[in-house]
C-alpha cells in the first residue's frame, strides 16, 4: 500500500469536505450568509459573504498532472467578484505552478498568503498501531448525535472565533450526514473538544479538530485523532489527510505535533494565494 496520497486526491478531498460541510445548510441559512459554491473541472471554489474573516471563501482541487493556468484561476477570481466578497484563497501546491506563476500572479492580482503543511497517513497499520489514549476519569469520548448537534457545533465554531449563530447553524447542520462522522469528547456532560473526519472513497479528510481553551493540553485532541483514524480504517480509506499552519522556525503549533504523534508524515507546504476585490 502506497503510504503518500496522490497530490491531487489529498487537495481535491481538502475543498470537496469544506464545500460539503457549508451546503450542508438548510437553504435559509445559505441565503442568509451569502453561501456560494461553485465547480469548475474537479476544482471547487466556496464563498461565504457574511464571514468577516473570508476564512472560508477557498477554492481547490486543482489537479497536478499540468501547471495551472489563467483560464483556470479566472473563473475563480470572477466568481469571488460576482458573489460580493471582499478576498479569496486560491489553494495551489508549488506543482501547480506554471513556469511563468509571476505573470500570471501579476494579471489576476494575486498576493501570497499563509502557508499549510499538508500531512497524511495510510491505513494499513491504524487498528494495530493506534490506540485511543486515556482520558481523565470523568471524560468520554463518543460519536455525536443529532440532538447534541447545536452545543457540538458551538464549541466547534465559537473555538475558531466564529459565534454568529447562522455559522453555528451552518456546522450543526452536517452532523449525521452519510460521508461525515462528528466525534466529541465530554467533561462529565460538557462537550470540551470535537472533531470531524469526512469520507471521499480511498481519501478521508480530517476536519475542524478544536478544544475549548479550559480543556487543553489534556489529551482531547490526540482521542480525537485516534478515533478518525479507526472511523477511516473501517470504511476503507486508503489514506487519511489533514493540514494545519506551517511552522515557521521558533513557532510550536500544538496541532502540528499531534499529528505527528498520531503516524501523519508531512508531504508538502503549500501557499494560500490570495484575491482582492
Amino acid at each position: 500500500m502506497t503510504t503518500t496520497v496522490p497530490s491531487d486526491i489529498a487537495e481535491l478531498t481538502e475543498i470537496m469536505a469544506y464545500t460539503d460541510f457549508a451546503t450542508s445548510a438548510p437553504p435559509s441559512v445559505q441565503e442568509t450568509l451569502g453561501l456560494g459554491a461553485l465547480h469548475i473541472g474537479p476544482a471547487q471554489a466556496l464563498t461565504i459573504r457574511e464571514d468577516p474573516s473570508h476564512f472560508f471563501n477557498r477554492a481547490g482541487g486543482f489537479g497536478t498532472d499540468r501547471p495551472v493556468t489563467v483560464d483556470d484561476l479566472t473563473p475563480v477570481c470572477d466568481f469571488y467578484r460576482q458573489q460580493g466578497v471582499a478576498q479569496g484563497s486560491i489553494m495551489l501546491t508549488s506543482r501547480s505552478l506554471p513556469p511563468n506563476w509571476g505573470t500570471t500572479v501579476s494579471k489576476l492580482g494575486l498576493t501570497e498568503g499563509s502557508r499549510y503543511t499538508k500531512l497524511s497517513r495510510d491505513t494499513a497499520t491504524v487498528p494495530a498501531t493506534v490506540g485511543v489514549p486515556e482520558l481523565e476519569a470523568d471524560w468520554r469520548i463518543g460519536v455525536v448525535e443529532a440532538r447534541q448537534a447545536h452545543e457540538w457545533a458551538t464549541v466547534m465554531m465559537t473555538t475558531f472565533g466564529f459565534t454568529a449563530p447562522d455559522m453555528i447553524e451552518m456546522a450543526a447542520s452536517f452532523v449525521g450526514k452519510a460521508n461525515w462522522r462528528q466525534y466529541a469528547v465530554w467533561a462529565d456532560k460538557r462537550i470540551v473538544a470535537v472533531g470531524s473526519v469526512f469520507l471521499n472513497g480511498e481519501c478521508a479528510h480530517m476536519f475542524a479538530g478544536a478544544t475549548l481553551p479550559d480543556a487543553r493540553g489534556r489529551g482531547a485532541q490526540s482521542a480525537l485523532l485516534a478515533a478518525r483514524l479507526h472511523a477511516a480504517a473501517a470504511e476503507g480509506c486508503r489514506w487519511i489527510v489533514a493540514e494545519t499552519a506551517a511552522e515557521s522556525p521558533g513557532e510550536h503549533n500544538p496541532s502540528l505535533h499531534n499529528l505527528l504523534r498520531a503516524g501523519f508524515e508531512p508531504i508538502y507546504d503549500r501557499a494560500n494565494w490570495l484575491w482582492h476585490a
